[in-house]
């Protein structure tokens, strides 16, 4: 008798702990994802007013999304109130949003729907869009210019450009950084394509050529602005910059997330100094978004192939969620191929994505209830405390 009540109070014993580790388990998260989206000034009215940042942030929520990357950066302006940016254009903030704050809006409006904001520095180095004398920044600060081969201001695709390798030019940008993340309660902070970055035109202004001059025997930078060795001891430059601040940023706040979204390598490299694999192995970024911005499938699958399976090391692939193009000008994806890239996004074991851009999120409304029916919450183990 007493040997089969030991029996059956053990046996309710082991059910019992059994039933509460399950518990424990279940109200666990199984996995996280960055469920992301630029918010843009540019063809969208969505920062315009408080009441358009409302009815964003709502639709967005309704849809599972959870990250917002906004515009906090462009033509030589800020979204926000920026001593820093003042002290060289004369003023704090855009002067479209007169008294408003819209970086301060949409914290306030997202956190309060537990999502997400990263300041995302859009424009980077560059300083101007399709305006030859470099726009406000160059005209304040000349000497700032990055030069191509002929003296000109460098210029690509109608964007002209600052000397990223200046070191005025850098502590600008990293002071813009660093009071976002002191003065607002943002999550991260994100370049791309321009940040850091520079068209391979690029690096023949004074300065640069100075500092090449020094560390090469006092021969001038190749004419070939693609000449390999050129090419690389640039993009090592703003591998440096990279470098610094993302250190600048982790001693300001450790769990601010930097991330970088800039155009696929090795293109990137090639025509931008983009060298980003090395900022992910070397640990000088927390997350990448590459913009692998195509219109066919096979094209896309070619890039997950690329990035998941030599482009970063296995650790490294939780970092990776691909930006995907939603909408530009008067283009957007067939739900086919939206459909077809998250999906094979999660064939390749990449749990969420980052659209470009907010405006064409509301022409998939009934795609993305769908596809993000999970509601998967962004990954705890970067989330800042």
């Amino acid at each position: 008798m007493r040997l089969r009540m030991f029996t059956i109070l053990f046996g309710l014993l082991i059910l019992g702990c059994k039933n509460s580790t399950q518990s424990t388990v279940s109200t666990e998260p199984s996995q996280t994802a960055v469920r992301g989206v630029w918010m843009t000034n540019v063809a969208s009215d969505v920062l315009t007013s408080r009441q358009n940042i409302i009815e964003a942030v709502k639709l967005l929520d309704s849809l599972g999304f959870n990250t917002i990357f906004m515009v906090t950066w462009n033509r030589g302006y800020t979204m926000y109130r920026s001593p820093e940016a003042a002290k060289i254009t004369g003023k704090e903030i855009d002067p479209v949003y007169g008294d408003r704050d819209p970086l301060q809006e949409v914290i306030e409006e997202a956190h309060a729907r537990n999502i997400k904001v990263f300041a995302w520095f859009e424009f980077g180095f560059a300083s101007s869009y399709d305006d030859q004398d470099g726009g406000i920044l160059i005209q304040q600060k000349p000497e700032w210019a990055s030069r191509d081969k002929n003296g000109n201001i460098t210029e690509k695709n109608k964007f002209q450009w600052l000397n990223s390798f200046h070191p005025e030019v850098q502590d600008f940008l990293i002071s813009l950084v660093l009071e976002v993340i002191q003065n607002y309660d943002i999550d991260g902070i994100q370049g791309d394509d321009r940040l850091p970055a520079l068209p391979v035109n690029g690096g023949y202004d004074p300065y640069t050529t100075a500092l090449y001059q020094s560390e090469h025997g006092d021969a001038k930078p190749p004419a070939n602005e693609k000449d390999f060795h050129w090419v690389k001891w640039r993009s090592q430059k703003l591998n440096e910059f990279q470098q610094k601040l993302y250190q600048e940023v982790k001693m300001l706040d450790a769990n601010c997330i930097v991330s970088v979204s800039p155009s696929i390598y090795p293109w990137s490299q090639e025509n931008y100094l983009q060298d980003w694999p090395t900022w992910i192995r070397q640990g000088y970024a927390d997350m990448v978004c590459p913009q692998l911005y195509r219109y066919d499938i096979e094209a896309y699958k070619k890039l997950l192939k690329e990035i998941t399976t030599w482009q970063l090391a296995s650790d490294d692939l939780q970092k990776f969620y691909p930006g995907v193009l939603l909408q530009v000008d008067d283009y957007n994806p067939s739900p086919e191929m939206l459909r077809d890239m998250i999906t094979q996004n999660r064939a390749y074991g990449v749990p969420g994505e980052v659209f470009f851009f907010y405006e064409g999120i509301k022409k998939f409304k009934p795609l993305f209830k769908e596809m993000y029916s999970d509601r998967l919450p962004f990954p705890a183990n970067t989330t800042k405390k």
